[in-house]
């Protein structure tokens, strides 16, 4: 006994199919009618990318540097003054991984910064007497997570987060705390 297969889903499969060899053969094109291929319109868009680039660069600097500074507040200073650090402490050990997490974090964020400062002739002076600041941070996240982080450590990651904010006010980059979430800190 054959089944008889409606027709809406032969027309479905039949337009499925068609959908992959298109898109297949699309993939596979590179531009042989111009003889060019990509590279004819990635010229054109040249000058626009480059002014695109200069254009975003304060505000991925004012976004990378705003999540940094709030992860550096929320996680680390915050609880430090509160005391959740000490032995004892009730959630310490959570919150030194919360810690640890967020020093990594804003470490991996302060970097990118200062990359995107890169693309901004005035935020680019600003930023670059702070890069050594920002080196001195890379075992922190360690640091913190093993709970041997000190008041030294923390007023090392406030003042380069300030210093960081005052280099971008000064190259008109306005930097405001934005606080990660958790999901943001893991990666």
């Amino acid at each position: 006994m054959t089944r008889s297969v409606p027709l809406r889903r032969l027309l479905v499969a039949l337009l499925l199919s068609c959908t992959v060899l298109v898109s297949a053969t699309a993939c596979g094109d590179s531009g042989s009618a111009t003889g060019t291929g990509v590279s004819a319109s990635a010229s054109a868009a040249s000058p626009s990318a480059s002014t695109e680039k200069q254009r975003l660069a304060k505000t991925r600097f004012v976004a990378n540097a705003g999540l940094a500074a709030g992860a550096t507040y929320q996680w680390i200073v915050k609880p430090y003054r509160a005391g959740t650090f000490k032995k004892g402490a009730d959630g310490r050990t959570f919150a030194l991984v919360k810690a640890g997490l967020a020093g990594g974090f804003a470490y991996n964020r302060l970097k990118a910064a200062t990359e995107n400062a890169k693309g901004d002739p005035l935020l680019s002076k600003a930023v670059a007497p702070l890069t050594a600041g920002i080196e001195s941070l890379k075992g922190m996240a360690t640091k913190l997570r093993n709970g041997q982080a000190g008041e030294g450590d923390i007023g090392a990651f406030e003042s380069v987060i300030d210093s960081i904010k005052s280099a971008g006010k000064g190259a008109g980059a306005q930097v405001r705390d934005k606080v990660p979430s958790t999901s943001q800190l893991t990666g």
